[in-house]
């Protein structure tokens, strides 16, 4: 019973630890963006406590196995695992200030080093508690293993593919930890005689119990303007109203912002794309990959273009179908990676703009050399690409190395900046064509500022073409845009968290 018993924890225990894991990203996501430093972040703090706990266990087994310190052991980490919720968001905000990289492994290290560690050290004090003797000490070691990373593996898939897009984020964390909760209980039951496992049971259960009483929900709450939380398989999606706009945010970072009682939208960018109009003498075909909340797409609507769009998470088509006013036949959504739809679809179009998004950064694949052949085959001959890009700044690397990426497969490349002053966060619209990127009609000037005419005359009249000589061309094999993103990303955070800092239903 006692073997049965240790080989069930194990499996529970060795599940746990990558289903932490996998979850890890959406505990800090929303503040920090998913990056390449937040995976990076997370594995390193995975690996290290494993192999402290590695270390630990095995002394601590060494010094006389019990089978009640294992199942303590066990129900430890499940106790922290279950107050991880509370202790998220005084630690993102505790850490933000030491910049993204620091602030991401601090963060990790302080949410989810304790636990890992811990359910590190069942995997030596169960080989400890099974071997009966040297003789079978590899195959017992081998043996337990073997079922806790099978049980990894399923719980990785599991909880990736089915868990968190059903169940929640904080469900799902609170349920990891009573589940080890409940594990070490059942250890605990089977060492009643000893004193200190009845003690440690009943403690254990009445945390359970509190837990259970207790837990924080992650749930819509209108009045407070967080009008819909969603968990995706990419990401998590929350539609938040302030001061009388409408915000989209993909993992905490802004992807649409609209007026709700008119629907249309209040980020500049849009507004500038509409430039992209005046090449054409009338309406025609656009591509659009990444749909948002579906501004780009009534803006091209209303004007009699017909739109298609690529959105690779289906939860972010509903919500811009339930909360930012896009209709069904509005456009012809695709559900699938932008680079995917470009290489198995043969239609052609006058206009592709690229408005995909990640938390943190532009999908890398979607901006390489290769990537922007693609889209020129699927151009008509004076078609025209627009993208919009955030940057810190008119010439941060980003827009320099994208300009001289596109200029490998288009003749003509310019660059039109929001920002003002020059050095500020703000956005930018990139557009390529082998055609003339002159406008036969100059954007009216505005009568007043920080209007949509403001907004186009100001980048139009502030075009710029990139300097090419010595920049660095993004490829398939070599893109950096992940790094020179994390200067961005942690910009964008900042001013993000001081919009949302009294309610805090940014994150």
């Amino acid at each position: 019973m006692i073997n049965f018993y240790i080989y069930l924890a194990v499996i529970v225990c060795g599940a746990s630890v990558l289903a932490i894991e996998i979850l890890g990203t959406r505990v800090i996501a929303p503040f920090y963006g998913v990056s390449l430093y937040t995976w990076s972040g997370l594995i390193s703090v995975t690996l290290a406590a494993l192999s402290v706990g590695y270390a630990l266990g095995g002394r601590w087994a060494d010094r006389g196995p019990q089978l009640s310190r294992f199942c303590m052991v066990i129900a430890a980490a499940g106790v922290w695992i279950i107050v991880i919720p509370w202790l998220r968001t005084p630690v993102l905000h505790a850490a933000e200030p030491l910049g993204l990289r620091a602030a991401v492994l601090i963060a990790a290290t302080v949410l989810f080093f304790p636990p890992l560690a811990l359910l590190g050290m069942v995997g030596p004090y169960a080989i400890r508690l099974m071997a009966s003797s040297l003789e079978v000490v590899g195959r017992t070691a081998g043996n337990l293993y073997a079922v806790s990373t099978v049980a990894s593996v399923g719980a990785a898939v599991v909880t990736g593919f089915f868990l968190i897009p059903n169940i929640g984020l904080y469900a799902l964390i609170f349920s990891i930890g009573v589940l080890l909760i409940v594990t070490a209980l059942i250890g605990l039951a089977l060492s009643w005689k000893n004193k200190s496992a009845r003690v440690s049971a009943l403690a254990f259960a009445v945390v359970d119990i509190l837990g259970l009483r207790f837990a924080p929900e992650q749930a819509a709450d209108p009045e407070r303007g967080l009008v819909a939380i969603e968990q995706s398989p990419y990401a998590e999606i929350r539609v938040v109203d302030v001061n009388d706009m409408r915000f989209m945010l993909i993992d905490g970072g802004i992807h649409t912002v609209i007026d709700p009682a008119t629907g249309y939208s209040r980020f500049p960018y849009v507004d500038v794309l509409d430039i992209s109009k005046g090449f054409f003498e009338k309406p025609g075909k656009m591509l659009l990959i990444g749909l948002g909340g579906g501004s780009v797409v009534k803006n091209f609507v209303r004007d009699g273009w017909g739109v298609d769009a690529v959105e690779i998470d289906a939860t972010v088509t509903k919500i811009a179908y339930d909360y930012f006013g896009l209709k069904p036949h509005d456009a012809n959504v695709y559900e699938m990676d932008g680079r995917q739809f470009l290489i198995t679809n043969d239609n052609i179009y006058d206009l592709i703009i690229m408005d995909a998004f990640g938390s943190s950064a532009i999908p890398f694949h979607l901006v390489t050399e290769e990537a922007f052949g693609l889209i020129r085959t699927h151009l008509a001959p004076e078609g025209v690409l627009a993208m919009n890009v955030e940057t810190v700044g008119w010439r941060d690397p980003i827009i320099l190395s994208l300009a001289a990426t596109a200029n490998r497969q288009f003749a003509n490349v310019k660059v039109l900046p929001l920002a003002e002053p020059p050095d500020q966060l703000g956005n930018i619209i990139l557009l390529a064509s082998n055609r003339s990127l002159e406008l036969k009609e100059e954007p009216p000037v505005p009568s007043y500022r920080f209007t949509a005419e403001y907004y186009r005359a100001h980048a139009w009249d502030n075009r710029f073409i990139v300097d090419t000589v010595g920049i660095q061309v993004l490829t398939d094999e070599l893109n950096p845009t992940d790094i020179w993103a994390e200067r961005v990303n942690f910009v964008a955070r900042k001013d993000l968290h001081a919009k949302f800092a009294q309610s805090g239903i940014g994150w």
